[in-house]
């Protein structure tokens, strides 16, 4: 999809939150993530749910969504791609408030991914249970594993799983500093995630993201209506997704991304380059994936993110911000993240995270003013990338 120059600031999000208590809550439905998630965010903005008329969600249908929470949007989107899906959806919001769909969108995502866990009734007619199921491709680790165990083979293994370790370590730190995170309270040395139990080779229990009941809520709207809301706005200045393949089989190359197109496009579309980043939020549903996504981001070279991550330079006191929430890895993931991205981006940028708030790269004595957020969907499948600043 194009959006045209967004590097003007004309598009911003005003609101975001979480629901109400997140990790095991075995009493609430995925509903009920969604409308605790979506009230909070209107309360951050100052907003009410007379006011919503945008609603965008991924994973059920809006038309369920809004009936539950007594919203009658007049621009409905229930774009579904995997946990990219939400970072996608702000470029969607952008698009329809510019055609004059909508004036305020909520973006809204509510998972009880943990205790509403269960097996889905196979599908015979889908294409992965017809080609992959029968050889054993059952499900996320299985199929990402697939694809690191390629790059290992390509890049080094013991160059490999050094760079996973480190990810893992440093996000871990980060939630230690997020009273929201699962593992807050929980460490990691570098023995303790080698000596983790196997999930599916190469992935260790620490390469893999937690699974959670949470909900997390954007509101997007028009800089006019920014101007009276509570919260300094934070402006979408550039937007990029797509995809190239569902089955992991179809994947193009195991050691690429969408990112490699989503991520310069939407940088080149906020007139920014990797330099100007303050922060950078990327999903990180396994270790590998985000090593794969730095490599197609184009932060550095492929092959060569287990240089760029080495001694901890993602974690706090590093000087490459990384998924300072503790992310997918250790603070939450219902089933699909991409939202929880944008509400710690947000809350980074309007200077509220607390112990863990990151400073600007150009002056020290300020907040970070510019962050880059990518989503990823599928089995690597799909990529949402969108730049955020503040004024």
């Amino acid at each position: 999809m194009t959006t045209g120059n967004t590097g003007q600031r004309d598009i911003a999000i005003v609101g975001v939150a979480e629901s109400d208590v997140m990790g095991t809550v075995p009493n609430k439905s995925s509903l009920q993530h969604h409308a605790e998630a979506g009230h909070n965010a209107l309360a951050d903005a100052g907003l009410s749910k007379s006011d919503v008329d945008g609603l965008l969600t991924a994973g059920g249908s809006t038309l369920v969504t809004a009936e539950y929470m007594g919203i009658h949007p007049t621009f409905t989107d229930s774009t579904t791609v995997g946990g990219s899906s939400f970072v996608i959806h702000v470029a969607h919001a952008m698009a329809a408030i510019r055609a004059g769909y909508c004036e305020v969108a909520l973006i809204t995502h509510g998972q009880a991914g943990r205790s509403a866990r269960a097996r889905f009734p196979a599908d015979g007619n889908l294409p992965f249970q017809q080609y992959e199921a029968p050889y054993g491709f059952i499900g996320a680790p299985i199929n990402y594993s697939l694809a690191c165990s390629r790059y290992m083979h390509q890049f080094g293994e013991d160059r490999t799983r050094q760079g996973m370790a480190e990810i893992a370590v440093a996000t871990r730190k980060w939630a230690n500093l997020n009273p929201k995170a699962l593992m807050h309270d929980t460490t990691m040395s570098f023995d303790e995630y080698h000596d983790s139990r196997w999930v599916s080779w190469p992935f260790h229990l620490f390469d893999c993201c937690l699974v959670t009941d949470s909900g997390a809520a954007i509101i997007v709207t028009t800089a006019e209506r920014a101007k009276s809301l509570k919260k300094a706005p934070v402006w979408v200045l550039g937007a990029g997704e797509g995809h190239d393949h569902n089955l992991v089989s179809q994947m193009p190359d195991y050691t690429s991304t969408w990112a490699r197109r989503s991520g310069p496009l939407s940088m080149q579309r906020a007139g920014i380059t990797h330099d100007d980043l303050d922060l950078t939020m990327i999903y990180d549903s396994f270790t590998y994936t985000v090593m794969v996504t730095l490599e197609s981001m184009g932060f550095c070279a492929p092959g060569e993110a287990a240089d760029f991550v080495a001694n901890q330079r993602t974690a706090p006191g590093g000087d490459f911000s990384l998924n300072t929430s503790g992310g997918g890895l250790s603070y939450t993931h219902p089933g699909m993240y991409g939202s929880f991205l944008l509400v710690e981006a947000v809350r980074q940028l309007r200077g509220e995270a607390g112990d863990r708030q990151v400073k600007s790269k150009r002056d020290p004595s300020q907040n970070a003013k510019l962050a880059v957020v990518n989503g990823t969907g599928g089995s690597l499948s799909s990529t949402g990338t969108v730049v955020l600043a503040t004024d």
